[in-house]
């Protein structure tokens, strides 16, 4: 069975709450929130349950942490006019769906998911040996088909996480979706789109299925999309009964790979608060400078008139994320004849880093001192969260009988 085309557009994304957030979050995460919220419906929000999956044993530091991430979320310029900004654990549903979800995961894909063994031998400090965390991807799945989420930004080392998700979709409408009447239903729902419009679909599903024509398939799944006058859940019968199967009441969500530039640490590694090379967005413009004055260079550089590498140099990472072409230029130019000194080469960087900052941190000192807007936003975008969330857990609740007769 193809994928259905997904009936919304809606981005869903989330953090797990870490505290303040350093430039890595931002050029990794932050910078494509920035552009998705004002090209989608976006729905982000901070994972406080899935911190609890690998550090449940230190449950007092998530409230701080995620008023810290809130706060910079803010700052960076996430605008709750643009998008949903709410906390996982505030909306209960998520939490619902993950259960009934559980009932029909196979235990082999949640062992199977590569991220499942990987964090066990990263992290062996810890116990892992728990439910929790061998089930935290079905969570992220319930996370997500929760909003009938179409798109998740992702890195590629969520793919198999985004893949997953789709794979119990496909298995929840497969089980849950076989309502009785359903072909009768269909059949109405297709009148309603007029008769011109519902001769269209039939002669399309028709071809689709008798001669397995692909191009018929996207057409009338775009046809299906553009239909204001139809119910949403009429909408999800007619993609099942498009292809076949039953309705489709949670769509697949496609991975959206994340346009995000791989920000370096101050000694050239990834930047992680684990490696203790960050920079974050609130620190101190004095200790920005003073990091990045004495961060390292190139090792052959020893002397000022020794000629170096860039490419061998930490500060060169950084150069390529935020020089324009005649200052990598210099750089090149300058390191590989020593006609400038490694301080002179950091200090367009250390120019850059402080320019961007700056109004970061002026915005994040104005949320500082106003508490309450900071709340009143979260709250209010956990209301609207939680009213989508009630509407899917209704649908879901009625698919799987639970609802009185």
């Amino acid at each position: 069975m193809s994928t259905p085309f997904p009936y919304n557009d809606r981005v869903i994304s989330g953090m797990r709450p870490t505290g303040r957030l350093h430039l890595g979050h931002y050029h990794g995460v932050l910078k494509n929130w920035l552009a998705l919220q004002h090209e989608h419906e976006c729905f982000f929000f901070v994972a406080d349950w899935h911190a609890l999956t690998t550090h449940y044993e230190e449950p007092s530091l998530i409230p701080e942490s995620t008023w810290d991430m809130v706060v910079d979320w803010l700052a960076a310029g996430i605008s709750p006019g643009s998008a949903t900004l709410f906390i996982q654990s505030r909306v209960p549903e998520h939490a619902e769906l993950y259960l009934l979800l559980a009932m029909i995961a196979p235990l082999g894909w949640l062992e199977r998911v590569p991220s499942y063994k990987d964090q066990q031998e990263k992290l062996k400090e810890r116990d892992l040996a728990t439910y929790g965390f061998l089930g935290y991807p079905l969570l992220q799945s319930a996370d997500i088909l929760i909003y009938k989420g179409g798109q998740v930004p992702v890195g590629e080392d969520q793919v198999a996480h985004v893949e997953l998700t789709r794979e119990i979709a496909r298995r929840f409408n497969h089980i849950y979706g076989r309502e009785p009447g359903f072909e009768a239903l269909a059949e109405q729902a297709c009148k309603k789109m007029g008769k011109k419009n519902a001769k269209l679909f039939d002669r399309l599903r028709k071809k689709y299925r008798e001669q397995g024509d692909q191009e018929s398939l996207e057409v009338a799944q775009a046809l299906l999309e553009s239909q204001a006058n139809i119910t949403v859940t009429d909408r999800e019968r007619l993609f099942g009964y498009l292809e076949g199967g039953g309705r489709v009441i949670l769509p697949e969500p496609r991975a959206l790979l994340a346009k995000a530039s791989r920000m370096p640490g101050l000694d050239g590694q990834k930047m992680s608060k684990s490696y203790g090379n960050t920079l974050a967005l609130r620190d101190d413009p004095a200790d920005i400078e003073r990091a990045l004055r004495t961060m390292p260079t190139d090792p052959r550089r020893v002397r000022r008139t020794d000629p170096g590498d860039p490419e061998q140099c930490p500060v060169w990472q950084f150069h390529r994320i935020y020089s324009d072409e005649g200052v990598k230029t210099w750089v090149r130019e300058g390191c590989r004849t020593a006609g400038i000194g490694c301080l002179d080469c950091k200090q367009p960087v250390i120019d850059a880093v402080l320019g961007e900052l700056r109004p970061i941190r002026e915005r994040a000192d104005e949320f500082e001192q106003q508490p309450d807007l900071v709340r009143n936003l979260i709250n209010d975008g956990c209301e609207a969260a939680r009213d989508a969330a009630r509407e899917t857990m209704e649908e879901v609740r009625h698919a799987m009988s639970l609802v009185l007769p």
